[in-house]
């Protein structure tokens, strides 16, 4: 598969330009500064909102469209308890919920708490104006967990109203109806969307039902003086089918482990928060940004712990009650200049971020009966916080060549106060203290007006979560003190090439070549019983090829392709625990292991055609080569290959515009593990994917 993606990609920048049209030109924030993708000395794409929206995507979530971004893996668990798995460069791989290692936004609100852990199910894909995903050492700039930034911003109001409303059908019981409405009136802008979903689920005991509203305010209070108020409400409540073994998997992927059922395994989740964007233009070239935002979460979690095991009184219980209330601020100052009579751009900033937690253990048993809340066996505050002072400038010391560079100091604090304090359920309260610098550099080189090469350099690191400081191997009360954080050194080298802007022709591509070495990485010590120990497991290295290619194709043909080749290792060899209390570690790591969650090549592509009105289609291919489940590598996922198919109709009537679409997922009925769960203590690594499924949606938009 390898040297087919190699033909098929020089194939395609050979024979592409003599067919390619205009692409469009966008302007990316991800590093600060408002510049386009090309100008920028790292690697960061832009998926914008009608992409996320084409080819009858029923927009439930990020795993639908971001395959065609090199270096990112964002698998589809099909098991809304558990949010989307997502990675950057193997960053976050080992994430078994939520979104570890990588940074994520909501129109510059942090969605990642200060501890590193992130979620994604409150984005709103129907009212998202655009994506921006940066990759490699610039993400550092954005302080603790950044292996990646992930970035999602709603559309801006502009224009008479707009009404759109549209809804998605398909199998197994999906149906999403949403609603939107944009425009302005005077100085104000403003952009409301809701949406809700319903899924039976493709395996057993898998539904789902959550519902969305997303409102963003612009408000140009006068020139040089703007605000905006961004808010997000969330609902979801979703059954838990967990993994299943190898055997379950071979024999019945639709099917669920028995204690699925036994316990009921579910999860509901109530979420809403508000922040507030002010930009004041300061004359002279500078200008000040303040950020500030606040929010709710509460999360109530049904877990399949055998009732035995929590016959052990330092058991936390089955069932988890977490609230978090979470808030910050980030105030930047911007200046343009000169330095020796050459433009200077110099960003400096404070952020700070809090998260307040109560969190709350209780068995999932009363007597005989299972899969309800019983005895309190764990109830604690956690707080975390960090305070970020970072500067960062670009100087363009010549025409052609562009010089960045950036530091950040991120401090991070946990504290924990234990209030269930029973018999041999000792005091479990502690603080500790994390703290790094991080600096970053690159240089861009104007080959010519349409190649550009760079290189760039930097470190980051990344602590543990509170949920891997919890617990001590040994079995012994308080926070897991000797867990550090992993620390990273991070270096990339690309190309980035266009067609002339004068030419008929338009294509644009990108390479990069990337390597990053990790010291201290945290890995699971052990996993039995619905409990979870970690460990620093030495040196890892990650290092691979990233390539995009973009093509419009005349008449209203377009061609994307991704590859991404991915070498993520353990360079030095370590040991875990099958149980706890872990005294003397058993299982041995070697070093060359793979570095589970990840695979060794990805390969995305899609043609389509969308001319304005009338007919459309279009073909998508997505290949994965196989992904180990655990650190001893002894099972993987394997490889597959799937297609999709879509077509639609675009018509004008009755002064609205509709648009209608059919989508046909995994063209083949291909049976494959469309995730893992890493190093999961019962072998439930494997997560199916779905066979053949249909997807109907159909769109209708109107100005007033």
């Amino acid at each position: 598969m390898r040297h087919r993606s190699v033909a098929l990609l020089a194939l395609v920048f050979a024979v592409a330009p003599a067919f390619a049209q205009t692409l469009p030109q966008v302007t990316i924030s991800a590093t600060r500064t408002e510049a386009a993708p090309f100008d920028v000395p790292a690697s960061v794409d832009v998926v914008d909102g009608e992409r996320l929206r084409a080819g009858g995507r029923p927009e439930m979530q990020l795993s639908e469209s971001l395959a065609l971004v090199p270096g990112v893996t964002a698998r589809d668990r099909q098991n809304w308890a558990q949010d989307l798995q997502l990675s950057i460069r193997g960053f976050g791989a080992r994430s078994t919920f939520g979104v570890r290692g990588v940074r994520l936004y909501l129109d510059g609100i942090p969605a990642t708490m200060p501890d590193g852990q992130g979620q994604l199910s409150h984005f709103d894909l129907s009212s998202a104006e655009r994506v921006e995903v940066l990759r490699g050492p610039f993400s550092a700039l954005y302080g603790n967990s950044s292996g990646g930034v992930l970035q999602l911003f709603t559309e801006r109001g502009e224009g008479p109203p707009v009404l759109t409303t549209s809804v998605a059908a398909g199998s197994d019981g999906l149906l999403r109806p949403g609603l939107r409405i944009s425009g302005s009136h005077g100085a104000l802008g403003y952009h409301l969307s809701a949406s809700a979903l319903h899924t039976d689920g493709w395996r057993d005991h898998s539904a789902a039902d959550r519902g969305v509203g997303n409102l963003r305010l612009d408000w140009k209070q006068a020139e040089g003086s703007d605000w905006m108020l961004a808010a997000n409400l969330m609902d979801l409540r979703a059954d838990d089918p967990l993994g299943l073994t190898r055997a379950q998997f071979e024999a019945a992927p639709r099917g669920v482990d028995p204690s699925a059922l036994q316990f009921d395994t579910r999860k509901t989740v109530r979420q809403a928060q508000l922040g507030l964007v002010h930009t004041r233009d300061l004359g002279a070239g500078r200008s000040l940004r303040l950020m500030v935002y606040g929010g709710d979460r509460s999360t109530v979690q049904y877990q399949a712990i055998p009732t035995g095991a929590q016959a052990n009184p330092l058991h936390p219980g089955g069932v988890i009650d977490l609230g978090r209330r979470y808030g910050g601020a980030d105030l930047r100052w911007t200046a343009r200049t000169e330095l020796a009579q050459r433009p200077l751009e110099i960003v400096a900033g404070l952020a700070y971020d809090r998260l307040a937690e109560q969190r709350r253990g209780f068995q999932n048993f009363i007597g005989p009966v299972t899969g309800v809340q019983g005895a309190l066996r764990r109830d604690e505050d956690n707080t975390v916080s960090n305070l970020d002072p970072y500067l960062q400038g670009m100087w363009k010391p010549t025409p052609r060549w562009t010089l960045t560079a950036g530091v950040r100091h991120s401090s991070v604090r946990f504290a924990s106060q234990d209030r269930y304090v029973a018999g041999s359920n000792g005091d479990d309260s502690g603080s500790l203290r994390y703290g790094a610098t991080l600096p970053v550099a690159a240089a861009m080189f104007a080959l010519s007006p349409q190649l550009h090469a760079y290189a760039s350099w930097g470190r980051g690191f990344e602590t543990p979560t509170f949920n891997e400081l919890a617990y001590r191997p040994s079995g012994a009360a308080g926070l897991n003190l000797n867990l550090r954080p992993s620390r990273s050194r991070n270096m990339e080298i690309g190309l980035k090439g266009r067609s002339d802007t004068q030419a008929a022709v338009r294509t644009q591509w990108s390479a990069a070549v990337f390597d990053t070495d990790t010291r201290d990485e945290i890995v699971t010590q052990t996993n039995s019983g619905g409990r979870s120990t970690f460990q620093n497991a030495g040196a890892t290295r990650r290092r691979g090829l990233e390539l995009a290619f973009d093509a419009a194709l005349a008449p209203a043909w377009h061609l994307q392709l991704a590859q991404t080749w991915l070498d993520a290792r353990y360079r030095d060899a370590f040991a875990t625990c099958a149980a706890t209390p872990c005294i003397t570690p058993t299982l041995a790591v070697p070093a060359g292991n793979r570095i589970p969650g990840t695979t060794k090549s990805f390969t995305a592509a899609e043609l389509r055609w969308e001319p304005a009105r009338g007919w459309r289609g279009g073909l998508e291919l997505r290949h994965s080569g196989r992904v180990f489940v655990n650190d001893t590598n002894t099972d993987a996922a394997p490889a597959f290959t799937t297609w999709a198919a879509h077509a639609g109709y675009v018509w004008d009537a009755a002064g609205w515009q509709w648009r209608a679409h059919a989508r046909v997922d995994n063209l083949t009925n291909r049976r494959y593990a469309g995730s893992v769960i890493v190093n999961e203590g019962n072998g439930r690594f494997f997560e199916p994917a779905p066979g053949r499924q249909l997807t109907v949606k159909l769109t209708a938009s109107r100005p007033f």
